[in-house]
């Protein structure tokens, strides 16, 4: 099966990259959008996944690992929600602001940019090269 490529959005204050990498791993919960919560479905273990600080500081960090495939989200009280778990694998060597990708021909109409209020969504193969490009980082 082909990779996949993902972004996920979490604000700093909250839960930070250096909050991830100290932990080594976390489970990505508190998904409570249904279309988010395909996306995390729809991980693959293996996936590569970019971690980006949304609200104060509008740019991607890092990128992560999926290291365990969807299951039953523990922090839900109800309902049908699902996590997986990540694993950090770096921070990116420059960090791509919103207004770069705002700005970029490939990148301009990413979910992140249209559907701002969605925490986890696809990329494509191009749009992630693209962003690692901007950030100047190598797998």
């Amino acid at each position: 099966m082909a990779k996949q490529y993902w972004l996920v959005k979490q604000e700093p204050e909250s839960y930070s990259w250096s909050n991830f990498v100290k932990d080594g791993r976390t489970a990505w919960t508190g998904v409570r959008n249904f279309q988010a919560r395909n996306n995390l479905r729809a991980m693959k273990k293996g996936d590569l996944v970019l971690f980006y600080h949304s609200v104060s500081e509008k740019q991607v960090v890092g990128l992560a690992r999926v290291e365990k495939e969807h299951y039953p989200d523990p922090t839900a009280e109800a309902g049908d929600w699902s996590v997986v778990d990540l694993i950090p694998v770096k921070a990116l060597a420059k960090p791509v602001p919103l207004d770069a990708i705002k700005g970029d021909k490939l990148l301009r109409n990413l979910k992140l940019v249209r559907q701002s209020r969605l925490s986890v969504t696809p990329l494509t193969e191009p749009e992630f090269k693209r962003l690692l490009e901007l950030a100047e980082t190598k797998i």
